[in-house]
């Protein structure tokens, strides 16, 4: 599918954990990639450094995050590091000093806190680095250069309606809540809730917060099975956390009763769709708007263009066993 397909604007509103080795730079955060000057943005810039940082990559979310993004950025002409702040502003504060000391060219950065990442961003700017934010959003504007992001209204919408209808519109769930610091987290769980509250017959009797987590979704998703044995569905806020679930109901022999939802598009999450554990999971784009955010950044640096919109959302796309012989990549849909 071609990313114009994705593309959709938002309203205004809405270690060091290990530095990874990509291109010409070395596993400890110290560069050796040769030239770019921070400052991105005049359209004299050929090459240089593009500091990456998501959040973990033991995440496979995550890591195609950065390794697409890395791949783009390499095939343009750039050298990279990829970084991880594994949820912890402290350490993404420091990831971002490397980068200022290494004089990148620009940041591409999955922010670690919607609040606590803003003076951070504020840093790499008045530093003259670009920054360009994916995944998730910072509450301010005017400080990145864009903010691309999946469009969690729609797929939690998309998600919610289709777990209703494998609950036949009625029964007891439980719901896993992801990050509370990272907005998708309840925008995701508003639109689930306001897509089932539609109908009265189906009864929220519990919500635990497990970090996007598989480990923390299957202990928290155990202990719901516990408080509430006779659940009909769990509906989760993204792949890992339903995953988590899935082995936890598996062991209880449990799973046959419970409809789950993931969130994600996950390859685990694809292989659990084909074996009849997973009802469904919402594909978030991550390789087209990793691709799309290097893309951003090497306009501005090579030709001085900013992007038309700061805050950018792509569509979801909806994923069942229909359908899921169209995921041909991690994380991609092919029609």
């Amino acid at each position: 599918m071609e990313r114009r397909h994705f593309l959709s604007v938002l309203g205004s509103g809405a270690a060091m954990a290990g530095l990874a080795a990509c291109g010409g730079s070395s596993g400890d955060g110290s560069s050796d990639a040769g030239g770019g000057s921070g400052g991105g943005g005049g359209g004299d810039v050929d090459g240089g450094l593009i500091t990456i940082i998501v959040n973990d990559p033991s995440n496979p979310y995550w890591k195609t995050e950065g390794d697409v993004a890395a791949a783009k950025a390499e095939e343009l002409g750039y050298t990279t590091t990829v970084g991880a702040h594994k949820g912890d502003a402290n350490t993404e504060n420091t990831l971002v000093d490397t980068a200022i000391s290494n004089q990148s060219v620009a940041l591409i950065m999955d922010p670690a806190n919607a609040d606590g990442s803003i003076g951070t961003i504020q840093k790499a700017d008045q530093a003259g680095i670009p920054v360009f934010l994916i995944n998730a959003e910072i509450n301010e504007t005017g400080i990145a250069k864009a903010q691309l992001v999946s469009n969690n209204a729609q797929g939690a919408a998309l998600g919610a309606q289709e777990w209703v209808e494998r609950m036949g519109e009625e029964g007891t769930y439980v719901e896993l809540f992801g990050l509370p610091s990272d907005n998708n987290a309840q925008t995701r769980s508003n639109g689930f809730t306001t897509t089932i509250s539609q109908y009265p017959d189906l009864e929220k009797v519990g919500e635990e917060v497990a970090d996007w987590d598989r480990t923390k979704g299957h202990d928290k998703a155990q202990s719901l099975l516990q408080a509430h044995p006779d659940i009909n569905g769990l509906i989760s806020g993204n792949d890992e956390m339903a995953l988590g679930a899935i082995a936890a109901f598996k062991e209880a022999g449990a799973l046959e009763g419970i409809v789950v939802g993931g969130f994600d598009g996950s390859p685990d999450a694809v292989e659990a769709i084909k074996s009849g554990e997973l009802a469904y999971t919402v594909l978030q784009p991550v390789a087209q708007f990793a691709e799309l955010v290097i893309e951003m950044a090497d306009d501005l640096l090579r030709n001085g263009t900013e992007p038309e919109q700061e805050k950018q959302a792509l569509d979801c796309i909806l994923v069942t066993e229909e359908n899921v012989d169209k995921m041909t990549a991690p994380f991609t849909y092919t029609e």
